[in-house]
């Protein structure tokens, strides 16, 4: 199939997680963009994969609820039927220095070197992220300097902001690319942030206290941090624990995963502290940091929204799959089996007796 041999390579995997976060524990948002591709049928049997469902395509029509897969669909001989209270957000980390602006070219839009889905569950009250490995094989658009449109090609999903403005239009392709990863799944906005906002970010709650994971050797921060220490980082040493990683390890970007997914509950839980006491401070957060962003969400109505929604650290996924040497770079490939469960997990919910009646 794939030449099994790993290969290493040193890669920016810059973390959008904080601003996921920050959406987490407080940021309202308002829809910004449905996903224009509309549904892919799922044509499945009993024998474990989703069957074919009636289709409509994502609206925003209805700010309460969006619309995918309508009517029962079966799972492994159970039915569900999707859960149109649920919105979906594009989190997007850009490897790129210095505030946002336009990309000289139609290839240099840059990197999305980390991808987060954040699912909001407006009935039950919950939020859940799905990490995706920023080299995920999937179907992208290529387009050349020029901007001409070259075709669809399987490429690391990563690659598909770099073929844009680096602005909007390049966050709205990457937002069509993990649309067509999920099925189809409509994705209502999308938030990209590029990585000088991470110090800023981590310093407007005043660090975030991590026991140490792993060795931690940032020359370029000038940050050593050990393993087993247990400190408040500061905004360098957090760029350097959530980006860095030991290229000499085999895989070591998925030790670096779990460092991310540490931060992410550590800076949910001190975030959520400061805006219990001060409403304000969310707000204060994102202009610290706006101008290294581009989003199509809402942040005016944050507070008001999520503040007191639900996240456990177990309502953090990763897409799961296994890394591939490939020609040149690593490929991740998606256990299909396993995302299909994970779709039925969080965008699903199971059919009563009483909900059977209706269909």
């Amino acid at each position: 199939m794939k030449n099994t041999e790993r290969i290493k390579r040193k890669t920016i995997y810059v973390i959008a997680v904080v601003v996921a976060v920050l959406v987490v524990v407080g940021i309202g948002i308002t829809v910004g963009y449905a996903a224009g591709s509309g549904p892919r049928q799922t044509g499945k049997d009993d024998t474990g994969t989703l069957n074919s469902s009636t289709a409509a395509n994502a609206s925003t029509e209805d700010a309460e609820a969006e619309h995918w897969q309508e009517g029962v669909i079966t799972y492994n001989g159970k039915q569900y039927q999707y859960n149109t209270a649920i919105k979906t957000y594009l989190i997007m980390g850009i490897d790129k220095d210095g505030p946002v602006e336009p990309a000289e070219d139609g290839i240099s839009g840059g990197q999305s070197d980390a991808m987060f889905l954040l699912i909001q569950d407006t009935r039950n009250e919950r939020m859940s992220i799905i990490a995706i490995n920023r080299n995920t094989m999937t179907d992208i658009d290529v387009y050349d300097a020029d901007g001409n449109y070259v075709g669809r090609e399987n490429r690391q999903i990563c690659l598909q902001h770099g073929y844009g403005d680096g602005m909007r239009t390049s966050c709205l392709q990457s937002v069509d690319a993990v649309s067509r990863l999920f099925y189809g799944i409509p994705i209502s906005g999308y938030l990209a942030l590029n990585l000088d906002a991470i110090p800023i970010l981590n310093d407007s709650v005043g660090g975030v206290e991590v026991t140490v994971l792993n060795d931690i050797e940032n020359t370029a921060k000038h940050v050593t941090l050990q393993e087993g220490e247990t400190l408040t980082l500061t905004g360098d040493q957090a760029y350097a624990y959530i980006r860095t990683r030991d290229i000499d390890e085999f895989d070591s970007a998925t030790m670096r995963l779990e460092r991310q997914k540490q931060y992410i509950v550590a800076f949910l839980e001190k975030a959520k502290e400061q805006a219990k006491q001060d409403k304000g401070s969310i707000l204060r957060m994102y202009e610290a940091a706006e101008d290294y962003m581009i989003e199509s969400v809402d942040f005016v109505r944050l507070a008001e929204n999520l503040t007191d929604y639900e996240f456990r650290e177990s309502d953090l996924y990763t897409v799961p799959g296994e890394v591939f040497a490939g020609e040149r770079y690593e490929e991740f490939y998606v256990d299909e089996d396993g995302l299909y469960q994970m779709i039925i997990d969080i965008f699903y919910e199971p059919v009563s007796n009483d909900d059977n009646e209706r269909y």
